[in-house]
């Protein structure tokens, strides 16, 4: 099957107006960075971390449910996750380690997002590598396996008297400086062709009521 010749087939199917909307948006998406969420126990902020992700064109995140099971707060995720490629690791009770191989086995660098003995400033975060930032809830951080199976520790400078941002707080603030890093260096951040097509598709499933019967009229022809 030819995606391409699939998705200008579906394309006829909804608007000029959203056919250059999807154009646009994918062109900007990157899996040079992704980002993966530890445990977090509170719907608003996991989906308020989404939101924040398809802001930045971030493709891919990683959520890990060791005892907390994800759940969407729609009115704060916006819509966000139709069209992010969202990955779940919850098979056992301790999910992170295979978070965090299945990540390296992709050419990841894994970077903890806590203060550590030997953390750098994000200004001075290399980007040279592939890089999944590793998020953990507000109270209790990351868990021991995911600092111990982390590449490198990054910290965001504060001067008040409190000792971390809310972690939608924390994913926008690391997001915004290194989608425009990347962007700015000679960086190959941008998805494939075969990518934007794969994820173009998926895009007019949702967007299309009949896209089945019509892809299914398609693949006929």
């Amino acid at each position: 099957m030819d995606q391409h010749l699939l998705n200008e087939y579906l394309f006829d199917f909804i608007t000029q107006e959203r056919k250059q909307r999807f154009i646009e948006v994918i062109q900007q998406r990157t899996r040079y960075l992704t980002v993966v969420i530890e445990n977090l126990y509170q719907s608003h902020n996991t989906s308020a971390v989404l939101r924040t992700c398809d802001c930045f064109g971030i493709q891919d995140v990683h959520i890990i449910e060791n005892k907390n099971k994800y759940n969407i707060n729609d009115e704060i995720a916006m819509g966000s996750s139709n069209w992010l490629n969202i990955h779940h690791y919850n098979q056992s009770d301790n999910n992170t380690p295979l978070c965090i191989d299945t990540l390296k086995q992709k050419g990841y660098t894994i970077v903890a997002t806590t203060p550590h003995k030997n953390d750098c400033l994000l200004e001075n975060l290399k980007i040279d590598q592939k890089i999944a930032l590793v998020f953990g809830t507000e109270k209790d951080g990351l868990s021991q396996a995911a600092i111990n199976g982390a590449d490198a520790f990054v910290k965001i400078p504060m001067l008040g008297f409190t000792e971390s941002f809310n972690i939608s707080v924390s994913a926008g603030i690391f997001l915004h400086y290194l989608t425009n890093k990347i962007r700015n260096n000679a960086i190959d951040w941008q998805l494939s062709n075969y990518e934007q097509e794969e994820i173009l598709l998926e895009w007019l499933k949702i967007s299309i009521k009949s896209s089945k019967s019509l892809i299914e009229s398609f693949l006929k022809k």
